[in-house]
């Protein structure tokens, strides 16, 4: 019986998928050639002993090639498909996408072909115009060619606003603006876990995309729509803030607010600041004024009436413009008067407000003013100390 023999062959590896997932792409030892050689020396070897057994063994030809030979396609390949790489996928990823799209044969064709080009660690995510029944080679070989990828990216900044947000993504990718409003209305159902809506102080919260769309240069992929879209932010935003474990550090350090609490104030610094060096301090007066000894426990900030009026369709104002009735409006749940924190982020924070947020200077400052053109602002205790900041900002016209 044929079970009973022996042919000498070591048993291939069936856990190789599972190594590359978890690490970079491992060289070859040897000369590129070596195992591929070996294999074919393995299928002959195997063939000849069928032969001696007899004519009928034969049926077991292609099972035989199969499990020595790495089935794969020859050439280039024909026609055109595109192919949509996401961010984090790792050779093995990037394998069982192409062989999907029938781009090639078998994920361990891709896999061989990326083990042997040492460049393909320079595979980026993404979407790919590529053919169907292309060789492992040529496939790797076209993904790291720039003149296949399709570049559709945007870039949002810091500090915006989701409704200025959803006119930007509009204007990049044609999706009407309502559908972002839409897609919006639910934001657990784009990914942001429910526990992110909680709060220490008793109030309700409105559960909000605000905060979660997280600003960075984004590669739109081909006939995506506005949930597709949002859902690729609130990821990135969930992505940076694990990996600077922001909600287990807020809670230890941060003397028992919620992670959305010092979310409200990484927005809050990311509007106010004028310059990145001041965002932990501007994150450091917002939590004096609210939870220190400042007299009405509010924050006073401006920016939280423009916030108001942009979410209500009106024109944003400097603060200098900016009516008694504005300021105070009892109307406004954003009154810069009301004690505490307000509803909601303000705005959609990077990630050095996060950190400002997140681990803010010692101090007791209570008020601050930008006090040169370069954004800079003086940091005052006593509002005495800050009139005379305000006195240096006017000689420097700065106000």
């Amino acid at each position: 019986m044929i079970d009973d023999l022996d042919l000498g062959f070591d048993e291939p590896d069936r856990g190789e998928k599972g190594r590359h997932r978890r690490g970079a792409v491992r060289r070859r030892q040897g000369k590129s050639g070596g195992s591929r050689g070996k294999t074919l020396l393995a299928l002959a070897l195997a063939l000849v002993l069928l032969g001696g057994i007899g004519g009928g063994a034969f049926y077991g030809f292609d099972r035989v090639q199969n499990y020595f030979v790495t089935p794969d396609y020859d050439g280039s390949g024909t026609g055109e498909v595109t192919v949509e790489i996401k961010q984090g996928a790792l050779i093995a990823d990037m394998a069982d996408a192409l062989v999907a799209a029938d781009v090639v044969k078998s994920t361990k064709a891709f896999i061989e072909a990326a083990e042997e080009n040492s460049r393909s660690k320079n595979i980026q995510p993404g979407t790919y115009k590529l053919r169907k029944q292309m060789s492992g080679d040529a496939a790797v070989a076209a993904m790291l060619d720039l003149k296949n990828k399709i570049v559709n990216g945007i870039t949002i900044p810091e500090g915006l606003t989701a409704k200025t947000v959803y006119k930007r993504l509009s204007e990049k990718t044609d999706i009407p603006v309502k559908d972002f409003e839409a897609a919006a209305k639910d934001p657990e159902a784009l990914g942001v876990p429910d526990w992110w809506f909680k709060r220490s102080d008793g109030k309700k919260v409105n559960p909000s995309i605000e905060g979660f769309l997280f600003p960075d240069t984004y590669e739109i992929p081909p006939k995506a729509t506005a949930e597709t879209v949002l859902k690729l932010m609130v990821d990135n935003f969930l992505t940076v803030t694990s990996g600077m474990q922001y909600a287990e550090k807020v809670q230890k350090e941060r003397g028992g607010i919620t992670p959305y609490e010092a979310l409200i104030v990484a927005s809050l610094a990311q509007a106010e600041a004028g310059n990145k060096v001041d965002l932990g301090k501007v994150a450091r007066v917002a939590y004096n004024r609210v939870y220190g000894e400042f007299p009405c426990n509010c924050l006073e900030m401006d920016v939280t009436v423009n916030y108001y009026l942009e979410l209500t369709g009106q024109k944003t104002k400097a603060s200098k413009d900016m009516t008694a009735a504005e300021l105070d409006n009892p109307k406004n749940p954003y009154n810069r008067k009301l004690r505490g924190l307000v509803p909601s982020p303000i705005n959609n924070p990077g990630k050095e407000a996060l950190e400002g947020a997140l681990s803010p200077p010692d101090g007791k400052w209570l008020y601050f003013v930008a006090i040169s053109k370069d954004g800079r602002s003086a940091f005052a205790e006593t509002y005495a100390e800050q009139k005379r900041n305000e006195q240096k900002a006017k000689e420097a016209g700065i106000i």
